[in-house]
This record gives structure tokens, sequence and C-alpha cells, in this order.
């Protein structure tokens, strides 16, 4: 990313969720997943800052990081 001049980032969220299904057992207390999506740009454009919430760990948490490049 940085040997981009400009990147355009998104997190998913509900779409990536719901098409990557995750099963754990036990069952966790609280779960993040967290998937970033980039693409390189030569330009600089104007979009709308994403929502996203806050998120508060409680006992068992998991937490996934992950991400990719749309090419």
């Amino acid at each position: 990313m940085k040997e981009n001049k400009y990147n355009l980032i998104h997190f998913a969220q509900e779409e990536y969720t719901e098409n990557a299904k995750l099963t754990i057992t036990p069952s966790p207390d609280s779960v993040l997943r967290v998937f970033t999506v980039y693409k390189s740009l030569n330009t600089k454009i104007d979009i709308d800052p994403q929502k996203i919430e806050t998120f508060e760990r409680k006992g068992f948490a998991v937490v996934e990081w992950g991400g990719t490049e749309i090419k």
C-alpha cells in the first residue's frame, strides 16, 4: 500500500461476515471480524467517511484480522 500514490480503503462488515461464516466452539462472548479491502488509485477521490461501530471485548473475545487488494 505504501508504494501506491493513493489507496481507497474499505472495512468490509456485513458483506464479509455474511459470506465468510465462522463457527467457534465454545461460543465466544464477543467477536470482532475486520476485513480490509483496498484498491490502488492514481488520483485522489472524495468519499463519505465509513461509519464503524465501537467494539467492546467481553469475556472470551475473538478478533480476526484480514484483508485483500482489489486489482
